[in-house]
């Protein structure tokens, strides 16, 4: 786990579902995406996964275009991409996802030897009412934890 570089978090996602499960995937990218999620331009913000005829895609993940390489770099940067996992993964998730209230969605790119690989989790959405609970448990967890920084000092 030492060469592991993360490039990015979905913190929205942590914020908006409840995470069950987490699966790594390798992705296929074309011509300078690599380059482009070397230097940190990716967002997974509105992302999501997909399942078409038997495979897994990612959906609505955005690769800037790489500026050094204009002329072979990739056009599209909303486009499509296939996630390559093992068929055992991907039948757990396709049953789990088409189960009523769940979806499958990224929460972080990272480096691992040189290759782009991506963490999904199969979630179920919160409610309103749970996320306020997380934020105000979190805020009471802070103001606890200053209090006791305090006393100590």
């Amino acid at each position: 786990m030492a060469d592991i570089k993360i490039v990015a978090r979905n913190r929205k996602a942590h914020h908006d579902y409840h995470l069950e499960r987490t699966f790594n995937a390798g992705m296929v990218l074309q011509g300078s995406e690599i380059k482009s999620i070397r230097s940190n331009n990716i967002n997974l913000r509105d992302g999501f996964v997909q399942e078409r005829d038997g495979e897994l895609w990612l959906i609505g993940v955005h690769i800037s275009p790489y500026e050094q390489g204009i002329m072979f770099g990739h056009t599209d940067p909303m486009r499509p991409r296939k996630l390559l996992l093992h068929k055992k993964e991907i039948a757990q998730i396709i049953s789990k996802s088409n189960e009523r209230g769940y979806t499958v969605v990224p929460t972080m790119v990272y480096l691992e030897r040189g290759r782009a690989k991506i963490e999904i989790a199969l979630a179920k959405g919160k409610k309103e009412y749970d996320k306020r609970d997380a934020i105000s448990k979190r805020d009471s967890d802070r103001e606890i934890r200053r209090a006791m920084k305090e006393n100590y000092r």
